[in-house]
């Protein structure tokens, strides 16, 4: 327990503890879960194989699938039921073989390069002088017509960017420790709940506009006949980080071979081009599109309910399958698929019988926009039809600005809960509520017994950019855990240090042991988790707007005609 927290206890915590303290958590289960999961733990083993055995995991890629089968396999193994894949239609998959990239003027030096996913190859080694472009418009293509062809065009940032959106300054001083973890400090600032302008509206307008340059960008320089692409790690140190274009539509025109470059050597032929030398680079990639398969695979699996009145309502929890391409896909996210998988294990091993049915969920596509879980979500919960413009249709729906009024289904009204991993290798320190104050006295309770193991913290705040917020988005529980962020975001995030190396095995058991005890915990209640209201259909903001996505500022919360009304809350039984 934290310090200052201890000290004023008597006095400003009295009404929480009472209310936690209504809350009733099975003790001895939880003690079985400790036992069973610090001591004899598989989670580091499910992390090595789909990590070391089976690798990076590209949405749809053969490796992709691997994962999909041996998931599945290792849950029917460990006595789960009806595991499954469910597939939804994304489009083709992409690998590398070979990527080799060489400065050959006025030095030949080999460079640390790696090829954009969805990006083509190179058909054998290709070379040309570099040029340098800048484009932050559309418009700004026009001046570059004509002058590129047989060129590897170097990508850069406008000028008036900050230094770490265009190259990494040489001799950068670092500004933050590589490995964090959370002071007691931060995880008190963390329990504030901060009141802001939420511009929804506007993310997504941009998100839109970045979206549609980037296409055309490809596009002009395909037509244009330039060699290659090469664009700038936003990490120093000669580390990699990328992802892709995501031109992974069947069909879709994917440019040019594009790459990111070690910032290091980015900047030195940046600052030879700038003296006016003259450059010249070597690239050759072996690059494959897969499009026997358009569909790719969630893997679902489940522990079945054992009370008459209540196994038809659903327990979840999941993570991400997929991962980019330069490393394993370690703590992103096979750190939570292990966690969520081995959180199931447990339960078996214990041999729990839960009143409703726990379900987990492996999504493939959270790196292309939370593809699979949105998939899954429209498929059984709630959907919101395609938007008219054809534009719009081509966006992720998350980033369309033309949003049509959700549609229910009946199973919308029977998911209690859905708990996410997807912030690393770092141990759970607690839970985001997502706004709901009326689950914080319920997760307060559901984490006293791990105090000692660190996670004690529960926020108001909302988090994103993980798939609890397929869930709720429509109105249903979906929550995120809060994480060490160790070095995730310094180091392995998308990078190819994203390696096995970078777990840390004592801090995926305690999550482990955690993710059981609140699946358990919710399976377990006599009532569902209580809901926020659900988000209101409306057009969205324009800048400097009040208010937050669907809650105009001073406005009442109303639930339109066409929403189901939440599910009954069942009085506790003696």
């Amino acid at each position: 327990m934290r310090k200052t927290t201890a000290l004023l206890l008597p006095l400003l915590l009295a009404v929480p503890l009472v209310a936690a303290a209504q809350e009733p958590v099975d003790l001895q289960v939880v003690t079985k879960i400790r036992d069973e999961g610090l001591n004899r733990s598989q989670v580091m083993e499910t992390a090595r194989v789909l990590t070391d055995e089976i690798g990076p995991r590209l949405t749809n890629s053969p490796a992709y699938r691997r994962a999909t089968d041996w998931t599945r396999g290792k849950l029917t193994e460990w006595g789960l039921a009806n595991a499954r894949l469910e597939a939804f239609e994304f489009g083709r998959g992409w690998s590398f073989s070979y990527v080799n990239v060489r400065m050959l003027k006025p030095d030949t030096v080999p460079f640390e390069a790696l090829p954009k996913a969805w990006t083509p190859g190179t058909n054998g080694a290709v070379h040309g002088p570099v040029t340098r472009v800048t484009v932050e418009k559309a418009e700004d293509l026009d001046q570059y017509k004509g002058k590129l062809a047989g060129t590897i065009v170097l990508i850069t940032a406008p000028e008036e960017r900050p230094p770490q959106a265009q190259v990494q300054p040489p001799q950068q001083q670092p500004e933050e420790n590589l490995f964090q973890r959370y002071t007691d400090e931060a995880l008190e600032k963390l329990e504030e709940f901060p009141i802001s302008d939420r511009n929804l509206g506007e993310l997504r307008r941009r998100f839109g506009r970045d979206s549609g340059l980037a296409k055309k960008r490809r596009e002009f320089f395909a037509s244009e006949g330039v060699v290659a692409t090469v664009e700038v790690s936003s990490r120093d140190g000669m580390l990699l980080r990328l992802g892709g274009n995501n031109a992974y539509k069947v069909g879709e025109n994917p440019g040019v071979p594009g790459l990111v470059l070690a910032a290091e050597q980015f900047n030195r032929v940046i600052r030879l081009l700038d003296k006016g030398t003259e450059v010249e680079l070597e690239v050759n990639v072996e690059a494959k599109f897969h499009e026997d398969q358009t569909k790719v695979n969630n893997v679902i699996a489940e522990i079945p309910g054992t009370d008459l009145k209540l196994k038809d309502e659903v327990v979840m929890a999941g993570a991400h399958l997929d991962s980019w391409h330069p490393g394993t896909g370690a703590t992103d996210d096979a750190a939570g698929c292990a966690v969520v998988m081995e959180a199931a294990r447990i339960l078996e091993a214990i041999g729990v019988k839960p009143r409703r049915t726990v379900r987990v969920a492996l999504w493939a596509g959270e790196e292309q926009g939370l593809r699979g879980s949105r998939a899954y979500v429209a498929e059984h919960f709630a959907f919101r039809p395609d938007p008219d413009d054809p534009a719009q249709k081509d966006l992720p729906e998350f980033a369309r600005t033309e949003r049509k009024p959700l549609q229910f289904k009946p199973e919308w009204k029977k998911l209690s809960a859905y708990f996410n991993l997807d912030n690393g290798s770092g141990k759970i320190r607690g839970i985001y509520a997502q706004e709901n104050a009326a689950l914080r006295p319920i997760f307060a309770a559901w984490l006293e017994p791990f105090h000692d193991l660190g996670a004690d913290t529960v926020t108001l705040r909302r988090t994103g950019g993980t798939d609890h917020q397929s869930f709720d988005g429509v109105g249903l529980p979906g929550f995120q855990f809060i994480q060490d962020e160790l070095d995730y975001d310094t180091r392995t995030h998308h990078t190819a240090a994203d390696t096995y190396e970078r777990l840390q095995a004592a801090d995926l058991k305690q999550a482990s042991v955690i993710m059981a005890s609140f699946i358990y915990n919710a399976a377990m209640r006599n009532e569902m988790l209580p809901r926020k209201p659900v988000p209101r259909d409306e057009p969205p903001r324009a800048a400097g707007e009040r208010g937050g996505p669907g809650r105009p500022s001073g406005a009442p919360p109303t639930t339109p005609a066409a929403v189901p009304p939440a599910p009954a809350q069942r009085p506790p039984t003696p």
